[in-house]
């Protein structure tokens, strides 16, 4: 059990990736639709390009979402409504007029009399009002303007009512004069139509809770199909047009069709497939790196970066055909390939964006035509996009890609509809706004340098600033230092540029590698403007130690000052494990026996891992060495650079860097044009 533990730490960056690959895997197959793959493509409007076709089993015909959409409409407007009678009204109201006709004031038996033939009248006014109904107002506005019947509920009886028979509030008044029209005391009269205006409410109100039941019921029971088609039924012959009928029919089979494939043996087999085509994808991707850029397959950080962008992009795209299909092509892909082309390189870029809609083709619609278009707007934007620093190249760069989605689109429309009058100009909008959105590519290269600690164009321009903090502070401590830092620079963004290195990097890295001097900065002979050096007061031994602690304690620095770790790299690595020669050689001399630990006077390293570290390292050596050329020469310069950089590589210090001979030739060329320059030199030609 210990071994396996043992193993496993020992292999941890391996199980990790294994882990990640898994865990991405699944996290896609998951989003992926898990329906079968439906066998035909077909259009309405368009000839049948397969055999005759006929049902391979029953299949009921669907209606179409129109179809449910006018069936539904209509049994809304032509559903019942029901109102309730309250029983109670009647009885509540009779009480009130009895209790206002007691309250009032009585004169004389005449009045008395007077007053008693008016009750008699209103109560048959009450009577007659509800034994029609009283509908209220807020009801009355509920009846739908085509119902002229309504379905009155009075306990367990319902009946049909025309609404017109029912009383309104604007009925009430005049009803109740007519009643009194022959009564012949005025007084009397508006004193008992005022208390039956004041009493007299509505007891018919909308049943809203009975009515949307029953509606509910009527729209359950709507039936989704309409036909049926028998097995072995001809459903299309080869080369008829699909239309109306066709159409929907083709589509009820394709519903069928997929449907039967989520019994669970059919499903357990569509997810194994998906799980082999997703995984072969993201293999893909790991060899790739593995292949070509074994510096970021061995970090498991930019491997996360990588797969994590991957998902994101079909994730949100998934999103997308869910829930708003028609804005299909909104989403703006081309962030993957410009965002990997900042913190990587293009042709990494282009390869991960192609899987990745290669893998999109399981979930959009009309796959074909969506691969094609955002494959060629790949293309296009690693093509264009170069020095991502220079704001302008990202927005014509933009433009370009925005160019070309709306002529592939259009050059697709063409060829499926046979004229330019197909073309569905609001895509034409969605490329706009796909091209608008392609500029958060930004926002997520800043959010990504410091989720991930990656390093893109952008900062390595903020850093090779030399009013940067630690570069001002570099000229001001250190001086020599300073221009030696910026001649290296400038040699080492040369040297990258002939193979195809990373530029921007090497430069910035050459301009920070020796911040460590700042800290004893008299102790390097590029810093020493007094004649005086420091050195001869000490040990060589311990002269030594400070030459080597400058890196060190450049890290230290670099580290303080929130340096990137790419920076760091080149401080780390721009001496290897080389020897300290001048020290080592004088420690020998003063020694008794001969005999000097070697290791003392040897960077720890470690050696260069990249082209561009070791660019640095050749630039770095090369450029303090020619200082020491008393009378330089072009054979002295050509000679000096040569012994250096072989001395390097017979030191085995570019055996981690994936350089090649033939660019180290390159490299050497360049800065050996570069010092001759700077000495204004020529090649001595032979007469």
């Amino acid at each position: 059990m210990n071994e396996f533990i043992n193993k496993l730490y020992k292999n941890n960056a391996t199980v990790y990736k294994i882990l990640l690959f898994l865990v991405t895997v699944v996290a896609i197959v998951y989003l992926l639709p898990k329906g079968g793959q439906f066998k035909y493509e077909f259009k309405q409007g368009k000839p049948w390009q397969y055999n005759n076709l006929y049902a391979p089993f029953d299949f009921s015909i669907q209606k179409t979402k129109e179809e449910i959409a006018l069936e539904k409409k209509q049994i809304k407007d032509n559903a019942n409504q029901y109102f309730i009678v309250n029983t109670e009204v009647k009885e509540e109201v009779l009480k009130k007029l009895a209790e206002k006709i007691n309250s009032l004031e009585v004169y004389d038996s005449l009045y008395t009399k007077k007053i008693n033939s008016a009750f008699f009248i209103g109560k048959k006014i009450i009577d007659k009002v509800y034994k029609v109904g009283f509908i209220d107002d807020l009801g009355y506005k509920k009846v739908s303007n085509t119902k002229s019947i309504i379905e009155l509920r009075n306990g367990n009886y319902v009946s049909s009512v025309p609404v017109s028979e029912l009383f309104k509030s604007n009925e009430i008044l005049p009803f109740i004069t007519d009643n009194f029209k022959i009564f012949p005391d005025y007084e009397v009269k508006s004193v008992i139509i005022n208390n039956l205006l004041d009493i007299l409410k509505p007891n018919v109100s909308f049943d809203f809770n009975f009515t949307q039941k029953e509606l509910n019921e009527l729209l359950n029971n709507i039936s989704y199909t309409k036909g049926k088609i028998s097995k072995e039924e001809l459903i299309i012959l080869k080369g008829s047009v699909v239309d109306d009928k066709s159409y929907n029919i083709l589509n009820s089979y394709k519903s069928v069709y997929k449907a039967k494939t989520l019994n669970n043996l059919d499903y357990k087999w569509i997810v194994f497939g998906y799980s082999v085509l997703v995984s072969l994808a993201l293999l893909m991707i790991l060899l790739f790196l593995k292949k070509y850029h074994i510096d970021i397959f061995n970090n498991n950080n930019k491997v996360t970066f990588i797969l994590f962008n991957v998902f994101l992009m079909i994730f949100v795209q998934t999103l997308v055909v869910k829930y708003i299909p028609n804005y299909l092509y909104i989403v703006p892909l081309g962030i993957l390939p410009i965002v990997l082309k900042a913190f990587f390189d293009a042709r990494l870029g282009l390869f991960t964006h192609i899987l990745t809609v290669l893998l999109l083709g399981f979930i959009v619609p009309e796959s074909f035509e969506f691969i094609y278009i955002y494959i060629i707007g790949g293309i296009v934007t690693v093509l264009t996009i170069s020095e991502l620093y220079k704001r302008g190249n990202l927005f014509i760069s933009i433009g370009r890609l925005t160019l070309v989605y709306i002529l592939t689109y259009l050059a697709f429309s063409i060829i499926k509809e046979g004229n330019i009058n197909g073309v569905n100009w609001n895509y034409f909008g969605m490329f706009a706004v796909n091209g608008l959105l392609s500029f958060l590519a930004v926002f997520f290269i800043y959010f990504y340098e410091k989720v991930f600690g990656l390093v893109s164009d952008i900062t390595l321009l903020e850093l090779s600033s030399t009013n940067s903090k630690l570069l001002r502070e570099l000229n001001e401590k250190a001086p020599g230092t300073f221009q030696h830092s910026m001649q290296v620079a400038n040699l080492a963004e040369s040297a990258a540029n002939e193979i195809g290195a990373n530029a921007m990097l090497v430069r910035t890295g050459a301009l920070y590698h020796d911040i460590g001097k700042m800290i004893n900065p008299q102790y390097f002979i590029e810093n020493q403007s007094t004649g005086v050096n420091p050195h001869n007061d000490l040990s060589p031994k311990d002269s030594a130690k400070i030459i080597i602690d400058h890196v060190i304690k450049g890290v230290e620095l670099a580290k303080k000052h929130n340096l990137p770790d790419r920076i760091i790299d080149f401080i780390r690595t721009h001496h290897g494990t080389s020897l300290v020669y001048y020290f080592y050689k004088n420690e020998m001399d003063n020694s008794f026996d001969g005999e000097v630990d070697i290791n003392k006077f040897k960077y720890k390293g470690p050696i260069p891992y990249s082209k561009e570290t070791a660019i640095l390292m050749m630039c770095d050596a090369t450029e303090a060495a020619s200082k020491s050329l008393k009378n330089p020469t072009a054979q002295s310069i050509d000679e000096l650079i040569d012994k250096i950089i072989e001395k390097q590589s017979s030191e085995n210090q570019f055996i981690n860097s994936n350089i090649t001979f033939r660019e180290i030739e390159k490299i050497k060329k360049v800065i050996k044009s570069k010092l001759m320059n700077i000495y204004h030199l020529r090649i001595e030609y032979p007469e």
